[in-house]
């Protein structure tokens, strides 16, 4: 992708008697099947609750565990362990965790798991992965409305619950962790309309996140606006590389710096650049740092991770915007 934008990815394996391929398949609510689901190439009729779901999407595993059930194949990536969010639904299972490639998404790999549905929202699935993996089993893939990687939590978690036969608990659990967002917006006002801006800092490559972005999102969820002024740089991407003369635009109510797992030399690596220190965010200690856990949750953007990234989030900008 380009550069590093979906930190805090599983790679290893839970505890587990358990064949790793074995998974636990879903259980339908009554009257929820078939169903068909729409999506960016065109629609994919689900007939019977999936017992061998393969999930080729980089984060999608995280919604069918939500909904009670464990892949047979989850997709590998990157240098970390399945998250603690994960962990308990997970309920003594493993996970299967295979690299299924950068450029396209293996189908002799995904076929070799004999799945009976594919999950691919989160993917950047092609026209050509699709048709290929179509030949193995009943494909979702994300909706056609959106950029790559740019759909929200919510239509992933109700488009996926749909697929599962699940579209009264998708919508539960979609509620839940609106009320969450609530809560935390409604006890901060100061919040409202304020501007954000979410970057990170390779140590040679800046980056914003655009407008359509789930981490710019998730701040329009406690109020924050980002400007339209990001959409000349990310066009039809979710985010842009900038060069350090175009550093101002990041000059907004509230920095984000994200991915900090990624800046060498950490926080000190921003503060010391000269290109930064002159905004008036990180002046005025308006800038915020997200690392460890909250970092990995942030990136997920799930109905796991997001209450965890929730709490961690709300208390930094808090202190960076208090209440006046």
């Amino acid at each position: 992708m380009g550069i590093l934008l979906l930190a805090g990815t599983l790679v290893g394996c839970g505890s587990s008697g358990q064949s790793a391929d074995s998974g636990v398949g879903t259980v339908a609510e009554p009257g929820a099947l078939p169903v068909t689901i729409q999506h960016r190439f065109g629609s994919t009729t689900v007939t019977k609750a999936a017992q061998r779901i393969a999930v080729v999407g980089y984060s999608d595993q995280d919604f069918v565990l939500a909904f009670g059930a464990v892949p047979v194949l989850a997709r590998k990536w990157a240098d970390y362990d399945v998250q603690s969010w994960e962990q308990p639904q997970l309920r003594g299972a493993s996970l299967n965790l295979v690299d299924l490639g950068s450029d396209s998404i293996s189908p002799e790999k995904v076929a070799a798991v004999k799945p009976d549905l594919i999950i691919g929202v989160y993917s950047g699935m092609t026209q050509r992965d699709y048709d290929a993996l179509s030949k193995i089993a009943p494909v979702i893939a994300q909706k056609g409305e959106y950029i790559d990687y740019g759909q929200p939590w919510q239509e992933v978690t109700k488009q996926i619950g749909a697929a599962l036969g699940q579209p009264t608990k998708a919508d539960q659990l979609v509620r839940d962790v609106d009320a969450r967002f609530a809560a935390a917006r409604a006890a901060n006002p100061q919040w409202a309309n304020r501007t954000v801006s979410v970057a990170t800092f390779s140590g040679n490559e800046l980056s914003v996140f655009g407008r359509q972005d789930s981490r710019s999102r998730f701040f329009h969820a406690l109020g924050f606006t980002t400007p339209a002024e990001y959409d000349r740089f990310t066009g039809e991407k979710f985010f842009a590389n900038l060069s350090l003369e175009n550093a101002r635009i990041l000059d907004q109510d509230l920095l984000v710096w994200d991915q900090m797992s990624y800046t060498p030399g950490g926080r000190a690596t921003i503060t010391a650049n000269p290109a930064f220190a002159v905004l008036a965010a990180m002046r005025d200690n308006r800038a915020i740092y997200l690392e460890g856990e909250a970092e990995k949750a942030f990136a997920w953007q799930t109905v796991l991770s997001l209450p965890i990234a929730i709490d961690a989030i709300v208390s930094q900008a808090e202190h960076a915007l208090p209440k006046r």
